[in-house]
């Protein structure tokens, strides 16, 4: 069997649909990805990969679509209007690679499209070629709704086409929180890329260390500002913070505390393995890593779903939320010593680890194909 997996070319979009490919080619399907620039990060995961697009990636199609800088820290708007204005960005984004998916998909024939659900494309090449399809989630958000919300901004195309909207689709929900009510359900495997592993990371620490991360997108274009006042109250609390942030410029933070320090990139699922609790901003990959892993979770959501996100894991008793310019040292002290919050953080990594694994999900997958 051939499946073709495509969605923006973003490591949260994209990685997800990772352990998913591995398990379809270890039962011996042919997998092949699909993707805009760029490559990078999907390269590493050791799948062919066909370029789809014009070349250009997802900030520049985004600025070309608002007219101005993107602005991705929205703290004061309501979740559903992000992400309204999200699926216009992301539809405006897609439209240079719906000829060549087209293209691919006719000559590749595959016999199952799995697709990330701000991708505006694939629906409607599984409409016009009519394969099965799947909208692979990556969060509680749901995949169905956004499929429909991009679809939207895409009615120019559909009608160029002869189509009068997206393909019916199966949702594939991730974890054991939100997405689509009536889709499959699988437990959520992380992929965070190859990397090294300091070697100290390997024994038990002296006293809890708390990771601090702001995914791949955050820091881009808004830096560290986000735990600026974190950092600061970090100050005051009996345990190591492991600043996890990649490259980016720590001059915000001004001289860091004793007890805080930056690490170079190190896999966030390992790095989570050897954490007491994790400090983010909200993001649904980061979030279900530290979900799958047991941690109590403290999230300062910044924009994208990351309120979403909070809900659901706050509703779940998993997890502490609070703002940038809020968060202080009780705050933190909690999230390290308080019991019934990592009871309800092993609650939830149970309910993870009871649904099926992505292996056991691949005959569910293979059936779509003949239903």
């Amino acid at each position: 069997m051939r499946i073709l997996f495509t969605g923006p070319a973003a490591a949260g979009h994209l990685f997800p649909m990772v352990p998913t490919a591995q398990a379809l080619r270890a039962a011996g399907h042919d997998v092949l990805f699909a993707s805009a620039q760029p490559l990078e990060q999907l390269r590493s995961a050791g799948f062919p990969i066909v370029e789809i697009g014009d070349g250009r990636g997802l900030r520049e199609m985004f600025q070309e679509f608002l007219g101005e800088e993107i602005q991705y820290v929205s703290p004061e708007r309501p979740q559903a209007e992000i992400l309204a204005n999200a699926a216009r960005a992301f539809a405006h984004g897609s439209r240079p690679a719906v000829d060549h998916l087209l293209e691919v998909a006719a000559s590749w024939s595959p016999d199952l499209l799995i697709h990330d659900s701000f991708h505006a494309a694939p629906p409607l090449v599984a409409a016009k070629l009519k394969i099965p399809s799947v909208v692979h989630n990556f969060g509680v958000t749901p995949g169905g709704a956004m499929v429909k919300l991009l679809a939207e901004s895409f009615t120019d195309v559909y009608e160029r086409h002869g189509l009068t909207g997206p393909a019916e689709a199966t949702a594939l929900n991730l974890g054991p929180l939100g997405g689509d009510p009536d889709g499959l359900r699988m437990r959520y495997v992380p992929y965070n890329g190859g990397g090294v592993v300091p070697a100290e990371f390997l024994h038990a620490a002296d006293r809890p260390r708390i990771t601090i991360t702001l995914g791949t997108v955050l820091t881009e274009l808004d830096g560290v500002n986000a735990v600026v006042r974190l950092v600061q109250a970090a100050a005051e609390v009996d345990a190591d913070f492991l600043l996890a942030v990649g490259g980016a410029d720590l001059t915000p933070l001004g001289t860091l505390p004793a007890n805080v320090r930056a690490l170079p990139w190190v896999p966030l699922n390992e790095l989570l393995g050897r954490s007491d609790a994790l400090i983010h901003h909200g993001g649904s990959g980061t979030m279900l890593t530290a979900l799958q892993a047991g941690l109590p979770q403290l999230l300062l959501p910044q924009g994208a779903d990351h309120f979403a996100n909070a809900e659901a894991l706050t509703a779940a008793g998993a997890a502490l939320r609070s703002t940038s310019d809020t968060v202080d040292t009780a705050t933190l002290n909690r999230l390290v010593t308080d019991p019934d919050l990592r009871a309800a953080a092993r609650s939830v990594q149970a309910a993870n680890t009871a649904l099926p694994t992505p292996a056991a999900l691949v005959p569910a997958l293979e059936a779509l194909t003949t239903s």
